[in-house]
């Protein structure tokens, strides 16, 4: 038994090594780029096939990092209300999301995540597998549902899509200056304050 335990602690050890070694080549060697037995090296492994072993395949990889931070995003957020305003439901999307800049992890994600613009499928009807059924699925639907009145399904859809872009694309850049060791010009909380607002009143604009 003790063996067995033994066993399945080193297994547990090794599929989180293999995770922060994967965060830190996606983000900084790309999605394409990053080779997997620079990452089983990485996580101090000397079998090539780790990554199969443990994740199936490098998307297998990716998609376990995504869950892993999505499921802790969306312990902090709220299920949308629908008395929820258009500045809510941005704040409330993108705040726990900003607050990924705080961790090493976290800031490697947002990077990943920026390579990986449309993994969420927010231009379609229906959601990737990896936040369907998530806090963070139906902030964005209830998102899409909030412009569709003005807008229009089809408009609205779009906008919460190129929303998702530019949070990502926002958030990425400003963890690429976070781990160069440049201070930013403005205060963690100075710049969500200022993203939040600037991106209600775009997707709030008026339609075409």
């Amino acid at each position: 038994m003790l063996v067995l335990i033994t066993m399945a602690r080193d297994a547990t050890t090794t599929r989180e090594r293999l995770l922060r070694a994967g965060e830190q080549r996606f983000a900084r060697d790309g999605v394409a780029g990053a080779k997997l037995r620079d990452i089983v090296r990485e996580a101090g492994q000397a079998n090539d096939s780790a990554v199969g072993y443990h994740f199936g395949s490098r998307q297998g990889l990716l998609g376990a990092i995504a869950q892993r931070h999505v499921a802790a995003m969306d312990a902090a957020r709220a299920e949308p209300r629908p008395d929820m305003s258009v500045l809510d439901l941005v704040d409330e999307l993108v705040r726990p999301t900003a607050d990924l800049l705080q961790t090493p992890e976290g800031r490697d994600f947002l990077r990943i995540t920026e390579q990986l613009a449309g993994w969420a499928g927010l231009d379609r009807e229906h959601l990737a597998g990896t936040i369907q059924d998530t806090v963070l699925g139906r902030q964005l639907r209830a998102l899409e549902d909030a412009l569709t009145p003005p807008l229009g399904r089809g408009v609205a859809r779009a906008r919460t899509a190129e929303f998702a872009l530019f949070v990502t694309a926002s958030l990425a850049q400003r963890a690429r200056v976070l781990e160069s060791g440049t201070r930013p010009p403005r205060s963690h909380e100075a710049y969500v304050r200022d993203l939040v607002a600037m991106l209600a009143a775009a997707v709030s604009a008026p339609g075409p």
